[in-house]
């Protein structure tokens, strides 16, 4: 089982590039970092997690600006958006985007993708968020075309563009793997249609994992990487993890000053190392 990293970079933590230094010198696969564009200040929308909304959500960086930044003092880190807020993007932007980094990365894009959470936020940016989830698949089916296709157009209720012309490809063939983030019902439906990968959060059981497993081959969906996201350090749960079939965990990194996240890296790393 692989181990990587998943944080929230903000203003006041560690930057991309010493993060991403740090995190290849440690041996760590993958950094997925979270997006926010902005939170709210009228924010109806209670916080899934419980209790008040932690600091680090209003002060995300630009995950495309990090994990470029990252990427460019690494060779070998896989570079995941976990996730990004694909209802509140525009599809054309962010298929360049994402294209973009994958070319100057050397093809190590891992493109994690949700519907989020906050209304509030969704409708600033005029999303309605009772058909995100609708938008996201019409915007998860283009991206595909605009990727994989010289002259690329698509027709849908959410998205609809006719043909264009979108450089650069992507390096990965046929385009970056796509992370589904989510464990309800239409996630599910979604990773099974559009995913390439599965990334569930910590809280998601092992049981739960090998259920999804044997319900995606039933789909005939066989050997779909799952990546966990955020885990904390618990050899239990990391033995329940291998028994279910998990290819990777991303340890839940706390966004800190400089010295106090390398810190906290050696000892997630010590810990990573005991269980490869």
């Amino acid at each position: 089982m692989k181990f990587g990293i998943a944080t929230f970079i903000t203003d006041e933590g560690i930057g991309p590039e010493a993060l991403g230094r740090a995190l290849e010198e440690r041996d760590f696969t993958s950094l997925f970092i979270a997006e926010h564009s902005h939170i709210p200040v009228s924010r109806e929308t209670p916080y899934p997690g419980g209790g008040e909304l932690p600091q680090m959500y209003y002060r995300t960086l630009d995950p495309f600006v990090a994990l470029t930044a990252a990427g460019v003092v690494t060779s070998r880190l896989v570079l995941g958006t976990g996730i990004a807020l694909l209802p509140q993007r525009d599809v054309i932007h962010t298929a360049k985007q994402v294209a973009s980094l994958d070319l100057v990365s050397g093809g190590r894009v891992a493109f994690g993708v949700g519907v989020g959470w906050n209304r509030e936020e969704m409708r600033n940016h005029g999303t309605e968020p009772g058909t995100r989830g609708a938008q996201m698949d019409e915007q998860l089916a283009a991206l595909k075309e605009i990727w994989t296709k010289d002259e690329a157009e698509f027709h849908g209720q959410h998205v609809d563009f006719d043909p264009i012309y979108a450089w650069p490809k992507p390096v990965q063939k046929p385009h970056p793997p796509i992370y589904l983030g989510g464990e309800s019902k239409a996630a599910l439906r979604r990773l099974a249609t559009y995913g390439d990968a599965w990334l569930p959060r910590a809280h998601t059981p092992p049981e739960e994992i090998r259920r999804v497993r044997e319900w995606l081959a039933e789909q005939g969906r066989h050997d779909v990487p799952f990546t966990v996201y955020a885990a904390d350090p618990d050899p239990e749960r990391m033995d329940g993890y291998a028994a279910a079939g998990v290819d990777e965990v991303t340890l839940n990194l706390e966004t800190l000053p400089e010295s106090e996240a390398l810190r906290a890296l050696d000892e997630l790393a010590g810990f990573a190392a005991a269980r490869r």
